[in-house]
Formats: structure tokens, sequence, C-alpha cells
């Protein structure tokens, strides 16, 4: 059977120009090497075999061979064959020399001012489960058996259809189950037809954002609000403004000559402070769109969390034909690397933004999103809902605790709602968030600074604390290696 790296081997000579066997066919094994195409440990085949898939004699394949060996390219193991060596000779050199180039390297890296923009305002870390991490479950609490039996169920004979690209929006069926999940639960006033399937939160904000504005349109954002969203405005070339939150969430100024096309809100539970919007508030936001012909891009983000009082409705169940675009993520209730959102678009956006999406993204995962649907129609989603809704009270309760027991209730923010999956640390204005959360993440502990959420100056400084994936017994000695950071 013809190996692949022969047939790698095959193009490397078929490039090369005219000239002696042996050369080319060492110039081709010792590019692959350096280049990474052939890593280290690799198994080249025997002599014989290679000779006899790239019609060279053997003598030619041995030449080369030993001439490897004698440079240190490769290794020969008694009884199991030749390998590409642990230590490549120059790989140093190789390398070095890669990166002295300098002008040339530029210029074949260079960068949209978008892109450098975007990696210059990334905030993503590299780390995603650990102590305090804030926004992200337990994901070790969800019936993942449960799950997976729904889902060898519906994968047992999988008609066509679900093996296919998606239809316009994903699956009717998790249209028709989300439906009825949100007329109950979020009071949110919706057909089957007006939902729409997304990757998450970022894909949903990208798609808006790109059927919505023209580059130099305005969005209203919140100020603080999540870094996600705004990178991906300003990556689609909109201009922000960033509109201040109070303990009644965002205060909607008059739109004046320039009203925004977008109004982003997160009303229910704003992130990352934590206040609610005040119906006042809200209706005055609904007045303002429906005057200026804006649209309200309502994030619920967590809201299924809240562990006292009644659940507050969401914006969009308002009124009805509300200009409000509801996204909403399975993030937080199931676990992060699903991968899987909504949208529920006003109707006379349904239309175009599912076929926009299908022609940008063209998503499939069927048979995973009908399985989705089950789990939720028969009862088992608002079930999970209800028992971590308990167990992320008590893990709250414990870490609000141990702040105010160790740093006094008043290190406790003031915009804290019973609500959410993290609480916000309150420092003192002098004190450098960024660098006390850089010195704690080393140490374990994943905490962010506040004041990277903010676009303008001045900032408030703190830490978000996630609580929801750390087990009640564990918070104390992780809090503890967080006191020593502040201390120090």
């Amino acid at each position: 059977m013809r190996s692949l790296v022969c047939d790698l081997l095959q193009l490397r000579l078929d490039a090369q120009p005219e000239g002696r066997l042996h050369k080319k066919l060492y110039n081709a094994v010792r590019a692959a090497i350096l280049d990474g195409s052939l890593t280290t440990g690799s198994r080249l085949p025997p002599s014989r075999d290679l000779a006899t898939q790239l019609g060279l004699s053997r003598n030619t394949v041995l030449t080369v061979y030993e001439q490897l060996l004698a440079e240190g390219y490769i290794v020969s193991r008694s009884g199991s064959g030749t390998f590409v060596a642990d230590t490549v000779p120059d790989a140093l050199l190789f390398a070095s020399g890669y990166h002295q180039t300098g002008q040339g390297d530029a210029r074949s890296i260079t960068l949209s001012a978008r892109g450098e923009n975007l990696l210059a305002h990334g905030r993503a870390s590299p780390r995603q489960w650990g102590a305090f991490l804030p926004g992200v479950p337990d994901v070790t609490e969800f019936p993942h058996a449960l799950l997976h039996k729904i889902r060898a169920r519906v994968s047992r004979k999988p008609r066509p259809e679900r093996l296919s690209y998606s239809p316009p929006g994903g699956s009717p069926a998790l249209h028709q189950a989300l439906m009825e999940y949100l007329r109950v639960a979020r009071s949110v006033r919706c057909g089957p037809e007006q939902i729409l399937i997304v990757e998450g939160i970022h894909q949903a904000i990208d798609l808006v954002s790109r059927m919505l504005c023209n580059p130099g349109d305005s969005a209203w954002i919140e100020e603080p609000a999540y870094w996600g969203i705004r990178n991906v405005l300003q990556m689609n070339g909109v201009s922000l403004k960033a509109v201040d939150v109070d303990l009644s969430g965002m205060d909607p100024p008059d739109a004046g000559e320039n009203p925004p096309r977008l109004i982003f809100v997160t009303p229910s539970h704003q992130y990352p402070l934590g206040c609610v919007m005040s119906l006042a508030r809200r209706q005055r936001l609904l007045a303002l769109a429906k005057q200026t012909g804006s649209w309200i891009v309502e994030d619920d983000y967590d809201s299924e969390f809240r562990f006292s009082g009644q659940p507050i409705p969401a914006l969009q169940g308002l009124v009805d034909e509300a200009p409000v675009i509801y996204v909403g993520t399975f993030s937080k209730t199931l676990w992060p690397g699903m991968r899987l959102g909504y949208v529920v678009l006003p109707r006379p956006l349904a239309t175009a933004l599912k076929t926009a999406h299908g022609e940008l993204y063209r998503s499939g995962r069927l048979a995973e999103q009908e399985a989705l649907a089950q789990f939720i129609s028969e009862g088992h989603y608002t079930a999970h809902i209800r028992r971590m809704r308990l167990l992320y009270g008590r893990r709250r309760q414990r870490l609000a605790g141990l702040i105010i027991d160790y740093l006094g209730r008043e290190a406790l923010s003031e915009f804290n709602d019973n609500a959410g999956l993290h609480l916000v640390l309150k420092l003192d204005a002098g004190c450098d968030d960024t660098a006390l959360a850089t010195r704690a993440n080393a140490k374990g502990i994943l905490v962010r600074p506040l004041s990277r959420y903010y676009l303008n100056e001045p900032v408030q400084r703190g830490l978000l604390m996630g609580f929801a994936a750390m087990p009640e017994e564990e918070m104390e000695s992780a809090f503890k290696l967080l006191l020593e950071c502040i201390k120090n």
C-alpha cells in the first residue's frame, strides 16, 4: 500500500528541476524534515518500499538514507526501522534564519487594520476551566448519560436530511421546542419561524451587525460591556458609543441627529456588573427604538439563574412586535463547548437573516439539534436548570460569605444582583486590577479584571469571580490564594 510519506516525497521530487536523482531525493527528504512535514519521530518507509513506489533504484534510496543518517537528520533503530531524529542538526539555524529575514516575513503576515485592532483588544483566555473562572457552568453536573441516550436514539436510523446541511435557521424541531420553552420561562413572544440557531453569541452579533449596519453606522453598548461584542462590532466597521450603566441598567440618552442603528443591552442581568434594568428604562428604550428605527439586541445570556424573587421577563416580550432581536445561549445552561445558541428575530427580519446565516456560515449538526429538542420537550432541560439553580445558589452564598468575612461587606459590589454565575469583588480605585488578575492567574485563580470591560475612562476596579464551577468545599483554599495576591 502506498504511504502518505511516499506521496509527499513524490510531490517534492516532481517540483524540483532536473538533476541527479539521489540529490533530488536528498533535498526532498531534508526539506520535509526541516519544514515540519516529517515530524520528529516519524517513521520513514523501508528503502525497498520507497524505491519501488518512487520508481527509483534501491541503491539511490540507500545512498540518501546513509547521507541523512551521517548528518543527523534521521536515526536507524535495529529491528524497528528508520525515523526522523529527535534533534535536527540545523533546525535552530533554519528557525533563526527564518526570523532574521525581517522585511520579507513582515510582508508575508501583514494583517488588515481591523485584524490588528482585533488582536490588540483580544481578551479570550487560553485557560477556560479553573478556580473562580467567570461565566462557566459546572459541566460535570450535567446529565450527559441521559442526553447521550437521546442522541443515540436520534442517530440510530438517521434520516438523510439530518446528515445534510441545515435548512435555513436550523432544526424545525428545536425551533418548536425553544418557542414553547421561551414563552413560558422568559415571556418571549414569537413563532417557531422566528427562531434561528447559531453557534454562540459571537456568531449572532456578527450576523446582525453585517446585515443591519453599514461601515460607519453607530451602535450603543453598555459601559461596561462584554468585550467580545465590542470586538465583533468594531471588526465589522461599526462605530461604538458607550452608554453608562447604573443600578437601574443602561440610561439611554436622547438619540439626537445620529440615532444608533443597534442598541446592545443585557437587561435581565447586566454583564459584567449584575444590575437589572428597571421597567421605566425598558419602556423608554423601546419607545426610543420605535421612534428612531433602531433595533435593540437583547443578550439574555444567563437569565435562568436567578436565586430569589420572581423571574424577570425578557424585554422582547413587553410589547407586541417589539423592535428587539433576542439572543440566548446554551453555554450557561448546558456547556460552552456545545457552541449552540439561538436568536429570536422580529418578523420583518426573519427571512433575510436566516438566508444570510445559511450563506455565511453553512451550518449543520441537525442530529445534535434534534436530540436537544427532545431533551427540552421531554422536560429534562427545565429539570436540570431547577437543580442547578439550587446548587449555584449555595455556591454564590458561599463565595459572598468568604468575601464579607475576609474583606468586609464593602468589598462586595453594590451592583451584584441575586442572579447570574459570578460576583464582582470591589477594589480600591488605585489598585491595578489587571496586574492583580495576572498574578492570580499564575497561581491558578482565574479571575478577570473589571476595568477591561470598559471602553472609556474612568473605569471601576474590581475582579469578576465565577462560582458556578467551584465546589463549596474548595472555595476557601482558592480564595486564600487570591487574598495573598491582594495583600501583596
